[in-house]
């Protein structure tokens, strides 16, 4: 299987003496393409951590991240920039939708950051997938959660990554609305071939993934 994820003795630490903190601590990990990977552990184990050094959110202390077999922690700020407008796509617990811009507007977003004009028949279909045809023109207020989440799972596929991040995706939604969006969400990655890695503490969730890593104090303690 191709490795698309690739984290190589990745290591971030914050503070110093007593107040170190070992957010990442010498973590190796290899995720193929197409899969769902989830990334399960207690709050403060290092695992949003871990998922924005993959994501190239933020910069190791040291080791490496490869996407698709490139080192991206050689990238400068606005190298890492336009590699995640390319090849990642986010979803985040809170949305991170634009309050000014429709839903239509949100997930065309990153398409306009990267100068591509917008196919209109595939963001039609997208809105239809992810049951927001109807919705296309209105504001993120008048969304429900798993509206907005349904919107931020759009705007990440609609540039076709390699690879979507999900941290939390259904940390603010009830168990229903949830398990739908995760629905969704596998059903996407895989129409599209796109590889899946998700932070959760919903053990449903690990149960329906390819791979499942356990991170402890920065730390894999264990994978299945």
């Amino acid at each position: 299987m191709e490795i698309v994820v690739k984290a190589q003795d990745l290591v971030k630490y914050y503070g110093t003496g007593d107040s170190l903190v070992k957010a990442v601590d010498h973590v190796n990990l290899e995720i193929g393409r197409g899969q769902f990977t989830v990334i399960m552990g207690r709050s403060g184990s290092g695992k949003s951590t871990l998922l924005h050094l993959l994501g190239g959110l933020d910069k190791p202390g040291s080791g490496k991240v490869f996407i698709e077999n490139e080192d991206i922690s050689r990238h400068s700020r606005d190298g890492l920039a336009k590699l995640r407008r390319k090849k990642i796509g986010f979803i985040f617990q809170d949305y991170n939708l634009v309050p000014s811009l429709t839903v239509w507007e949100n997930i065309i977003l990153p398409l306009g950051l990267s100068n591509i004009v917008p196919d209109t028949k595939k963001v039609g279909s997208l809105l239809e997938k992810t049951g927001l045809s109807n919705k296309k023109n209105a504001m993120p207020e008048t969304l429900s959660g798993g509206q907005k989440q349904r919107c931020a799972i759009a705007r990440a596929i609609v540039t076709e990554p390699a690879v979507i991040l999900a941290d939390e995706p259904t940390g603010n939604l009830d168990s229903q609305t949830g398990a739908e969006i995760v629905a969704l969400l596998k059903q996407s990655v895989e129409e599209y071939g796109q590889t899946l890695v998700m932070i959760t503490h919903d053990g449903s969730i690990a149960e329906i993934a390819d791979k499942v890593y356990f991170i402890e104090d920065g730390r894999v303690v264990d994978k299945a």
